[in-house]
């Protein structure tokens, strides 16, 4: 859990410097955060998976 929160803080915090990096404009703000905001589970979905009890096999 601590794990998932500390990734969490660091994922937040890139996507909030390269928001910074970038010429301002609300459709850029809302591709930024958008791709942020759905992007964080992909990393974390094996620990997921296997905190569910792992991949069912067949």
């Amino acid at each position: 859990m601590l794990g998932v929160l500390v990734f969490l803080t660091f994922w937040i915090w890139g996507a909030v410097a390269l928001r910074g990096l970038l010429p301002a404009g609300q459709l850029i703000d809302l591709a930024v955060f958008a791709i942020a905001g759905i992007g964080w589970g992909v990393p974390l979905y094996p620990l997921f998976r296997w905190a569910e009890g792992g991949a069912e096999k067949k």
